[in-house]
């Protein structure tokens, strides 16, 4: 039997406007509203991300961080 969709948490989120068109983007061709979109990646992430990639591009965002805070 598949799971309850519930909305359980709500939290203000800051993204920066290429994250945000992209998962509107992912979003709209998925047919999920943007929280939904977001639920689907966290529930699946680790099946969704490439660990390798993962660790690279980490260290590249937090590499320009505050650069990019500014």
């Amino acid at each position: 039997m598949p799971k309850r969709f519930r909305l359980t948490r709500r939290f203000p989120v800051a993204m920066t406007e290429d994250g945000y068109r992209k998962l509107r983007k992912f979003a709209q061709e998925a047919g999920l509203d943007e929280g939904e979109a977001l639920s689907f990646l966290f529930e699946n992430f680790d099946s969704v991300t490439n660990t390798e990639n993962l660790t690279h591009r980490l260290r590249l965002f937090n590499a320009e961080l505050e650069d990019r805070k500014r």
